[in-house]
């Protein structure tokens, strides 16, 4: 059985629900788009049948994050005039690291700034080798978000998370393989079947055992998610006002290095 939300399509097999982000042409985020997957995955946890997650996209990417060069209040980042402080974009992306269910993310393509992000809120990945992860936000003169600085080092630990955040270099799939970024490496062909079958191999158990389990591995996972995202966004509201951050959007727009002042 086949659902829709928003550009979120859902399909149903046994226990199993694949959820994909299908938003052309590379997966950028918005609040609207956070806010249709968060209500997807609630629903899930609470429509009785399904167990386990798979959580893909359509096209060449995963997910290219934030497009920064739109305006701030067009993708989400700008302040709230009623709520001061606050970020729509993460408020809807912190209520993914509440979810119940176990997801098992299908990683085919790029996985960029906020879509590294994204797919940290799995609890497995599972990539092709073709597939790119990158904290580039130095890059652009920015600060990393969506709960990175908290679930990157939790992850994978606290050097080679340093070494994403401070240099912005990709990290290719085998690389990714030995840091834990990712469990498996499979052909573009097969990943979504074999994402599908890591997902039945956690259905197939005892659904009230998993979810316990579960919480206790992540504890408190998502109250610490929120808190880095509301550091995180302190810092990213000054940069956004810098001329490091306007050269920073143009250069990696223009694919160039980034001739940055320190103003």
């Amino acid at each position: 059985m086949a659902t829709r939300i928003g550009d979120i399509h859902i399909v149903r097999d046994g226990f199993v629900a694949t959820v994909i982000i299908d938003r052309p042409p590379v997966n950028s985020m918005s609040v609207d788009l956070m806010r249709d997957l968060a209500d997807a995955l609630e629903e899930l946890g609470k429509d009785g049948a399904t167990r386990a997650v798979v959580l893909a996209t359509r096209g060449k990417v995963f997910c290219a994050g934030a497009d920064l060069t739109r305006r701030a209040d067009e993708i989400g980042i700008a302040v709230r005039a009623d709520v001061p402080g606050t970020n729509p974009l993460y408020d809807q992306a912190a209520r993914l690291f509440s979810t119940e269910l176990p997801i098992v993310a299908a990683i085919q393509g790029a996985a960029v700034g906020a879509g590294l992000g994204l797919a940290m809120v799995a609890d497995m990945r599972i990539a092709t080798p073709e597939a790119r992860f990158t904290a580039n936000f130095v890059k652009l003169g920015f600060h990393p978000g969506f709960g990175l600085t908290y679930t990157l080092p939790r992850l994978i630990g606290r050097g080679p998370a340093e070494v994403m955040f401070l240099t912005g270099a990709r990290v290719d799939a085998q690389e990714a393989r030995r840091i834990g970024l990712v469990n498996e490496i499979v052909l573009q062909k097969d990943l979504l079947s074999a994402a599908q079958t890591h997902a039945a191999s956690i259905a197939q158990n005892a659904p009230l055992a998993v979810r316990s389990t579960r919480k206790t591995l992540r504890a408190d996972l998502a109250a610490c998610v929120r808190a880095a995202m509301v550091r995180e966004f302190e810092e990213q509201q000054w940069l956004m006002k810098t001329g490091d951050f306007r050269e920073g959007v143009k250069a990696v727009n223009e694919r160039r290095p980034g001739h940055f002042k320190g103003c």
